[in-house]
């Protein structure tokens, strides 16, 4: 959503090459199925939506940012609309008002949705219309390996800047060094470091792990939010459900049938994600269950099927009605709220390098994000950082420090070490920094990373560049990077749960990791 629509705005300005490693509508936005929160209805205000921002946030927002964002909210969704969105609306008509949902940590209703595929009805307008935009090239199968940098240039004062990417085409195994004066990565998250997760295969941190490597600021990678309710079925991997259908009044239990939310938080199943999911985390452990249940038995059937036509549609064929059904959930990897730094432009630390959407930390989220905000910021940010890039723009010749090289690099036949270090490093993150964490278990997933880094370092320079290669190095940069995160903060803020610090500091801090270009 943040590429596409950030793609579009610059396209009034020039042309823009649009580059994804699959088919252009796989990604984070096309499985979103809350919707996106704004300001609609007269009995909401922008300061109740910023305060529930904040509160979310604990302490660690960016005020003037979540502040720019709420009162954006409007014209974001007139945006959308604008671009042929179809969104719910109270009694199905064009002209009546949109349909509210309300979710956990908001106090209001506010979400506006399409039925349960909101993110997936978002990117069909958006895709159809970035395919009609004459000045936008659009590059499936077409992997980023790296950020282009360009060297400072003598007497011009112009500092190093990122001028492009190096790209992998997987129809042809051959690298492309792609140059452009403005470079913005919408990458999306990074899922796929945890074993288990909402995301799909796709999410392998591949932009805030590019931008680390060329030297950009990283922040906040210790705020990884679990999803309290990922459905718990062999036969469907990452199928979310919803935070709406507790929003709707559906209920958290035990195995057992008791409730339990209400011993966590006042807000009971409405507690902001964090508290939920550490929750139910608690529950499991105590009680060595594999899962709880989220039991929407209670309501009406023909509400749950008008408002959650997709979730009732998929899990049929699998044996769960949930009219009449509870449904077996459990917490998984699913948003990262950190990312790389950027300020209310999109703008990196780096010259020429923007970011949005999920790889971006525009200090909206802080140390948990507010649901359904994230594609509020999407929109309201990459618009912004696309204006600021046109006004930026000037000619310039270009001298590339990194150009591409192959090396001595051959084709690899030991794809083993591959799948091996992936799941290595997966079931390191999720047994030792997940949920809960300690001094201990980051010292130890620590060691083992390291162990896997020395692995695939060597292996990434002898063998020729694979896409499953890229990916393995990002997830691997990226779980360094929450480990590196984790470690520094000292204290128990939001997402971030160590039982060794469970008291907050009693200033909030950023935690900014560095790199030197390498």
């Amino acid at each position: 959503m943040a590429g596409l629509i950030f793609a579009l705005d610059a396209a009034r300005a020039g042309r823009v090459a649009i580059i994804t490693k699959r088919e252009i509508k796989e990604s984070n936005t096309q499985y979103a199925q809350g919707g996106i929160a704004a300001v609609t209805s007269l009995d909401d205000t922008f300061d109740l939506h910023v305060q529930d921002t904040l509160k979310a946030g604990d302490g660690l927002c960016r005020e003037d940012a979540v502040r720019l964002l709420v009162e954006n909210g409007p014209a974001a969704i007139d945006y959308l609309i604008g671009a042929g969105a179809r969104f719910t609306r109270q009694d199905g008509g064009p002209g009546a008002p949109l349909s509210l949902h309300r979710e956990g940590g908001h106090s209001k209703r506010r979400i506006i949705h399409t039925e349960d595929l909101t993110g997936q009805e978002i990117e069909r307008a958006l895709i159809d219309a970035a395919r009609l935009e004459k000045n936008i090239t659009i590059m499936e199968y077409h992997t980023a390996i790296d950020l282009v940098l360009q060297s400072k240039i003598e007497g011009t004062g112009d500092p190093a800047r990122v001028a492009g990417a190096f790209v992998l085409d997987a129809a042809t195994g051959t690298v492309k060094t792609i140059l452009a004066p403005a470079t913005f990565m919408a990458a999306g998250g990074m899922g796929k470091v945890y074993l288990y997760t909402t995301n799909p295969d796709i999410s392998s941190g591949d932009g805030i792990a590019m931008a680390f490597r060329a030297g950009a600021e990283i922040a906040n990678m210790e705020f990884m939010q679990f999803h309290p309710t990922c459905l718990y079925h062999p036969g469907l991997k990452s199928f979310l459900i919803t935070e709406a259908m507790r929003g709707e009044g559906a209920l958290l239990r035990l195995v057992t049938g008791e409730t339990f939310m209400e011993k966590y938080h006042p807000m009971g199943c409405l507690a902001p994600r964090d508290v939920v999911a550490r929750a139910i985390d608690t529950e499991m452990k105590q009680r060595g269950d594999d899962f709880v249940l989220l039991d929407a038995t209670h309501l009406p059937p023909q509400t749950v099927r008008e408002k959650f036509p997709n979730i009732h549609r998929t899990l049929l064929p699998h044996g769960l009605d949930i009219t009449k059904d509870k449904i077996p959930v459990v917490p998984a990897a699913h948003y990262i709220c950190g990312g790389i730094n950027v300020d209310i432009h999109g703008r990196s630390s780096l010259p020429g390098l923007y970011a949005g959407g999920e790889n971006a930390c525009t200090g909206v989220h802080g140390a948990n994000r507010l649901a359904s905000n994230s594609l509020l910021e999407a929109i309201v940010f990459s618009r912004r950082a696309a204006q600021k890039a046109a006004e930026e723009w000037v000619p310039r010749k270009i001298k590339i420090v990194n150009p591409w090289s192959a090396g001595n690099a051959v084709d690899s036949d030991e794809q083993v070490v591959i799948t091996q270090n992936w799941d290595e490093i997966r079931r390191t993150m999720w047994n030792y920094v997940g949920i809960v964490r300690s001094d201990k278990r980051l010292v130890r997933a620590q060691r083992r990373i390291k162990l896997v880094r020395d692995e695939v370092k060597q292996y990434y320079w002898d063998f020729n560049v694979t896409s499953d290669l890229i990916e393995l190095r990002n997830i691997l940069t990226c779980a360094e990077l929450v480990i590196e995160s984790a470690m520094q903060r000292r204290e128990s803020r939001g997402l971030h749960y160590n039982i060794d610090y469970p008291a907050k500091d009693a200033v909030p801090r950023d935690t900014i990791l560095h790199s030197a270009v390498k």
